[in-house]
């Protein structure tokens, strides 16, 4: 499909993630048209740019579509305006800041017409869908979830992750939630969780999770957002044939200690390819895309975790 007969889109939030992966993302494929840009402080080369959402809709009434890139807090706002202008809207992970906004918005969407697309891109990671395939007819006796990272690296200086809405260290750990709601054959829910919160911010950034399985499995997740060693983003998993384990963020896989297919040097390069892919062909079949599960564990965790106050956290 040459570009000029791509869909036309439109990136509002220029900052870190559409810099690394969306812009890339775009430009690489066939299928889309990166047509404009709406940032305060940043410009992306070669497209308009603006910095009012508002006066993009106006001035670029041929764009049909918008990828919502900045933090949850505004998004809902934006999708809004973007439903209502007759677009359909894109909506980076987490797809807002409250379940009720997410699901306002599918039913704006719905009404319309238009597609609505809650993106998880760790489920698009290179060994999900494998891990997948193997637990489907397995019977699950334990799962256990390391995800431990350091703010400092991939979030650097972004007060707004420890503002209310802003997650804190779930911003990280809903991709974790994300890939286990995936890749389990039955739901689980939350049964405890401890959460950590530095004296000085309204965002845990660690926290202790315990979730009940239907058939007893032992299911925990741990999420550190201090870690500034070796990154983390695993998965243990004992089944009743051996066990699983699935690393770096679901790149690798190992199945009873045998590394599956190698993947590519950088096996999460074709996350958010794929999701873009996945965007094209639910407007193509008139679809939207708005599963909420990852997002309500993280709503039990703060409903039903207990808070532990820790020493200050500053950038």
């Amino acid at each position: 499909m040459a570009k000029n007969m791509a869909l036309k889109i439109a990136l509002i939030g220029v900052g870190k993630i559409a810099i690394d992966q969306h812009i890339p993302a775009l430009a690489n494929s066939a299928q889309w048209d990166l047509s404009a840009a709406v940032s305060r402080n940043e410009k992306v080369d070669g497209i308009d740019n603006f910095t009012d959402f508002k006066t993009m809709l106006d001035a670029r009434s041929d764009i049909s579509v918008v990828s919502l890139c900045m933090p949850p807090v505004p998004r809902f706002e934006y999708a809004k305006m973007a439903l209502d202008a007759g677009r359909h809207v894109m909506l980076e992970k987490p797809p807002g800041a409250t379940l009720s906004e997410v699901y306002a918005l599918h039913d704006m969407a719905k009404e319309k017409g238009l597609t609505l697309y809650a993106t998880w891109h760790s489920r698009e990671a290179a060994q999900v869908a494998n891990a997948k395939k193997y637990l489907a007819d397995k019977k699950l006796k334990s799962l256990k979830i390391i995800w431990k990272e350091d703010v400092r690296r991939w979030h650097p200086g972004q007060e707004w992750v420890f503002e209310p809405g802003g997650m804190g260290v779930f911003d990280p750990g809903i991709n974790a939630l994300s890939i286990m709601t995936e890749i389990l054959p039955t739901p689980i829910h939350l049964k405890n969780a401890v959460l950590q919160f530095p004296e000085n911010r309204q965002t845990p950034i660690a926290a202790y999770l315990e979730f009940t399985h239907p058939d007893g499995a032992d299911i925990s997740a741990e999420f550190e957002w201090r870690h500034e060693d070796l990154q983390t983003w695993a998965f243990e998993i004992g089944t009743n044939d051996g066990s699983l384990i699935l690393n770096e963020g679901g790149a690798k896989l190992q199945i009873n200690g045998v590394e599956q297919s190698q993947p590519a040097s950088d096996a999460l390069a074709g996350e958010y390819p794929r999701l873009y892919a996945n965007m094209a062909q639910l407007i193509a079949n008139g679809e939207s895309d708005v599963d909420t599960s990852p997002m309500r564990h993280v709503a039990d965790a703060f409903t039903l975790g207990s808070r532990k106050v820790v020493p200050a956290f500053n950038f």
